[in-house]
């Protein structure tokens, strides 16, 4: 660094290392993709001037976090990090869906069981006079609907959710993995 052996950005700039040089310590030689995946997204540049603005204490995460944001660039054009979080964030809320699921399927068995005679197939039971349920309504795509009455409060609730082994992960959002 600075001297000896010109840091990756001074190697592919093709210029001298100075003992100064504000990117020896973020990008050493034997890491010239580092930099030169950040050249390549935001110029050597603007870097620079980034990086001159920000204390010394904060740059090495800065630089942490262009070298992410250059990744994801090079291989998400338009969304970059973007597109890596919506990604995730779909993950997690098809992952919420199918735990609801599985959550009212195990509500669902536990009515069954504590109750002393099974729901009919005309649909209506009374569960000790309190849940009245209408459970008639299947549809085409395999999900079942549920009427719930509690009769304490006569307040229904419709319940309507598809068995766990009907729910199916959509791959539209399948991309290369960032982290891989």
């Amino acid at each position: 660094m600075g001297g000896n052996s010109p840091c990756a950005s001074c190697k592919l700039l093709r210029r001298r290392c100075a003992k100064e040089c504000i990117f020896a310590p973020f990008f050493p030689s034997d890491e010239p993709h580092k930099f030169a995946i950040v050249h390549k997204v935001f110029g050597a540049s603007n870097v620079n001037k980034m990086l001159q603005e920000l204390p010394i204490h904060e740059r090495a995460d800065a630089v942490s976090s262009l070298v992410y944001e250059a990744n994801a660039r090079v291989r998400d054009p338009v969304y970059g990090c973007v597109g890596a979080i919506s990604y995730l964030q779909n993950q997690i809320s098809q992952l919420q869906m199918q735990l609801a699921v599985a959550q009212a399927e195990i509500l669902c068995i536990q009515m069954q069981q504590e109750s002393p005679r099974p729901y009919t197939s005309s649909g209506s039971n009374t569960t000790g006079g309190i849940i009245t349920a209408n459970t008639n309504n299947s549809q085409k795509d395999g999900s079942k609907s549920f009427f719930i009455t509690n009769n304490l409060t006569g307040l229904p609730q419709f319940i309507n959710f598809s068995s766990s082994a009907n729910v199916t992960q959509e791959t539209l959002l399948k991309r290369e993995s960032l982290w891989a």
